[in-house]
């Protein structure tokens, strides 16, 4: 089991980064009417550690019970029957899933799924009719109309089922959804905090870990917790015992987009440009998500550039991020600002070296 969930806490009590959060969440739980909830915050920050600990806040124990499953869904939408296939995560009395996985026809899972939760409504060992919790995952990559069939739901269904929305930026989430969540911020762990929990790990593990290589592992996760403790334990595969000045390796997927950018600069032609597509293809059908990997390759190229150009690849990678949100084809538009970017350079190295 890696380490980052064989060391994730389980209870509210145990959470050490976000203690106001956690201690907040089981008054909450106490008083026992529990409202839509909306975290928002960076990648790794802890929203789904506070999640799963909420859950066995509520439910006990029966929350861990859980079970992976691909579940295939029908939906007659009146002209057509529209056949989904998606992966959910259930207990007996919440289900996790991305809506965002079934592309612009997420408003239909969205309606469809909290329509079948609500029908079973669940009842409690003193026979009271209780209520389901749904996990909904990255909530702002959903559609315009998703996040307004999933208003309507929300209210429609709010006696017997509970949502728990997820998100990195809660602005790209409506402000009807909003409104109708308590809001919380979960914000990325300081340096200090990823320290303490590095050496609460390499301690558990019987580990020798120099302060040095802490601090500098903290210091490239970029406050990210989650990439902070699997950097350790690649150092721990990679070199034990630990030292100093040990090398913090670099993700695979970080390697490989340093590089992309490297070819990208040694050549702009037509051939270079269809070899990049298949690098660009090879990182999106390995999951990593396409806005981390124009959001990468553009810190990459602007690392090799000359002042004067920085400001206008910078505008268009902006240009294609946006174009990006708004279509559904993400490699068009990686592949587009390759192509700029290619235009740029060569225009720039004639102009400069004729």
């Amino acid at each position: 089991m890696l380490w980052v969930d064989k060391y994730r806490p389980r209870t509210l009590d145990k959470i050490t980064v976000h203690e106001e959060i956690a201690r907040n969440l089981k008054k909450l739980v106490a008083e026992q009417d529990c409202p839509h909830l909306l975290f928002y915050g960076p990648s790794g920050a802890g929203k789904r550690t506070l999640v799963v600990a909420l859950l066995k806040q509520i439910f006990g124990p029966g929350a861990e019970k859980v079970k992976m499953e691909n579940k295939n869904w029908k939906i007659d939408t009146g002209s057509r029957t529209i056949e989904l296939e998606l992966t959910t995560l259930s207990s007996s009395h919440h289900v996790e899933l991305n809506p965002s996985d079934a592309g612009f026809q997420d408003r239909y899972i969205v309606q469809e799924i909290i329509k079948e939760m609500a029908k079973n409504r669940p009842i409690d060992a003193k026979g009271r009719k209780g209520y389901k919790v749904l996990v909904l995952n990255e909530v702002d990559k959903l559609s315009r109309e998703a996040q307004h069939s999933l208003r309507r739901t929300m209210e429609k269904y709010s006696a017997s089922c509970r949502l728990i929305l997820c998100c990195n930026s809660s602005s790209k989430v409506t402000e009807a959804v909003r409104s109708r969540c308590l809001n919380i911020r979960v914000s990325a762990p300081s340096e200090e905090q990823i320290v303490k929990v590095l050496e609460f790990i390499s301690k558990k593990e019987s580990l020798q870990l120099p302060p040095g290589l802490a601090s500098r592992i903290a210091s490239h996760s970029n406050r990210n917790l989650r990439r902070a403790v699997l950097s350790l334990e690649t150092c721990r595969v990679q070199k034990y015992p630990f030292t100093d000045d040990q090398v913090i390796p670099p993700m695979d997927w970080e390697q490989y987009v340093s590089e992309i950018a490297s070819d990208i600069m040694k050549e702009q032609s037509p051939k270079r440009l269809f070899q990049v597509r298949g690098k660009l293809y090879e990182l999106l059908v390995n999951c990593i998500p396409p806005e981390i990997i124009l959001k990468k390759l553009l810190s990459e190229l602007l690392k090799k550039l000359d002042s004067e150009l920085k400001h206008e690849v910078c505008h268009w990678a902006a240009y294609y991020e946006h174009r990006m949100r708004l279509g559904q084809k993400a490699i068009f538009h990686i592949e587009a600002f390759v192509a700029k970017f290619m235009s740029i350079y060569k225009g720039f190295l004639i102009a400069t070296f004729g």
